[in-house]
């Protein structure tokens, strides 16, 4: 059972609030199948832009098990991906996305951050690809520090650039090694091409799943705080057509 608005009326974004994580992985699966067969329906195809990480986990697998949308014509691309680190690594997110999205759904058309090699030619040339046409939907998270992709605060809300080169704040890495990732922060990268915030603000639709208590206080102050470049995923309160889901461990603090 889901619970629309929460019980906070500081919340400044729609979100709604279910039991546990996969009830609202599979509630925003819905919503994320519908969009994608609404564009699919009116333009051909649905132009796609996925998240990775643990909190993405029962999402996307989710998403991947329905059979209402006809993945043969959607174009995928990828919020973010380490510099340096090759894609067959434990942690590569295209890897990832390979295993958890490319592979069970047969999409043909994607576009993958090459993190290995020039990252300014690839900011470059996937930046160019990505602003061709619009996304319809982006899926997105929020980081503990309340980053939105690999935008850690503070953030820059203002660049035009579709995807650049960031330097991955102490948090981030941690959070990686957290969720099992790395062995260790050494061994996280320090640097990763990341999409802009501009660009995300750019999707037609936002669909940002965050479970999990370890993103309570990071959902308080990005939900109902102001916006700031302190808090990145703060941002999402200026888009008009933004669903946060939650459960009830994420939605602790509000």
């Amino acid at each position: 059972m889901d619970r629309e608005g929460l019980m906070n009326r500081d919340v400044k974004v729609r979100s709604l609030v279910f039991d546990n994580k996969h009830e609202l992985g599979e509630a925003a699966a819905r919503q994320a199948a519908e969009t994608m067969s609404r564009a699919i329906a009116g333009r051909g195809r649905a132009r796609i832009l996925a998240a990775t990480g643990a909190s993405q986990f029962e999402f996307l697998d989710a998403l991947t098990k329905r059979r209402d949308v006809d993945w043969s014509k959607v174009e995928m691309f990828h919020l973010d991906e380490y510099i340096g680190l090759g894609p067959d690594h434990p942690a590569s997110f295209r890897r990832y996305l390979r295993e958890r999205l490319i592979g069970p759904t047969g999409i043909q058309r994607y576009h993958l951050l090459e993190g290995e090699k020039d990252p300014a030619e690839v900011c470059r040339r996937v930046g160019a690809e990505i602003k061709a046409e619009p996304i319809d939907c982006a899926f997105v998270g929020i980081g503990e520090n309340g980053h939105l992709a690999f935008n850690d605060p503070p953030a820059d809300f203002t660049t035009q650039e579709a995807y650049m080169v960031v330097r991955l704040d102490e948090a981030c890495r941690r959070q990686q090694v957290g969720e099992g990732w790395f062995a260790s922060i050494d061994e996280v990268p320090k640097e990763a091409i990341t999409i802009s915030i501009r660009q995300i603000l750019d999707a037609r639709e936002i669909v940002c799943v965050v479970p999990d208590a370890r993103k309570a206080d990071a959902v308080k102050k990005c939900l109902t705080g102001p916006v700031s470049p302190l808090a990145p995923a703060s941002i999402l309160q200026t888009h008009p057509n933004t669903t946060v889901y939650l459960d009830t461990a994420s939605a602790a603090l509000l």
